[in-house]
């Protein structure tokens, strides 16, 4: 048997704000909002993979331990000038020599890249026979300042970074990649959208917490506590009216 539920009056208004702008308060709806509340959950969506986690922090933590979320790689910074300046905000980093070629320095540093990593003598890479047309991408000024320098080594340099396994784009550092992360990839969703949709998968953990939390005995509990409270008796009616409903079609469609 449940505990019996005690609602802190702090959250007695948000649950009377909650079904009062609803247009056809549910109880599990109502249930799910004080959940939310009550265990101050911050739910996201990771969009890309359609997958929800029970936080950012928790969506970090578990697809950092999977190896999901960034790689360690190394750069060069070559003798070639690097065609960056205190405008540059994107480039595009040859990984075999170092040649970078700037957003705001060349016409089209894209297809630049292609044409010098195609025909780069140190590139040994094939692909089928070919010059692999592999190259790195970064938007971190941290990054694109190292090929600002005015300082060109005879020899390139080889420089540790962090690549994004989202996006496949350079970072200086792993916190750098996982900020990307969370202000590109995750959107917020309410633990009420999280129960009324079947377009994306519930992290394993968080799952279970759901669960848990939808036990009969928890949200009759819940509605005993808001009856205490006062206030909420035509929309307790109207659920329990629901339920009884429910139980009558179940039973008429089992006999």
């Amino acid at each position: 048997m449940a505990a019996k539920t005690t609602i802190p009056s702090s959250m007695v208004e948000e649950i009377r704000n909650f079904i009062e702008e609803s247009k056809r308060p549910e109880l599990i709806a109502t249930y799910l909002h004080y959940v939310e509340q009550k265990h101050r959950l911050d739910p996201v969506l990771f969009v890309r993979d359609k997958i929800v986690f029970k936080s950012s922090d928790d969506a970090v933590r578990i697809l950092e331990a999977e190896g999901k979320l960034w790689r360690e790689t190394e750069i060069k910074i070559g003798y070639y000038p690097a065609a960056v300046d205190e405008g540059t905000r994107k480039i595009y980093i040859c990984p075999f020599t170092g040649k970078v070629f700037g957003d705001n320095t060349h016409p089209n540093p894209q297809d630049a890249i292609y044409d010098w990593v195609a025909k780069c003598p140190e590139n040994k890479e094939r692909v089928g026979g070919l010059r692999s047309k592999r190259f790195f991408i970064s938007e971190d000024l941290e990054v694109i300042k190292a090929y600002a320098s005015k300082f060109k080594p005879k020899t390139p340099v080889t420089k540790v970074v962090f690549s994004s396994a989202i996006n496949g784009k350079l970072f200086h550092s792993k916190e750098a990649v996982i900020d990307d992360f969370k202000q590109n990839y995750l959107k917020r969703v309410s633990l009420v959208e999280v129960q009324n949709q079947t377009r994306f998968q519930i992290e394993e953990s968080f799952m279970h917490m759901i669960q848990e939390q939808l036990k009969e005995d928890k949200i009759a509990s819940f509605v005993e506590a808001l009856t205490e409270i006062g206030g909420f008796d035509r929309y307790i009616e109207h659920w329990l009216g629901e339920v009884d409903q429910e139980k009558n079609d179940q039973e008429n469609g089992a006999s």
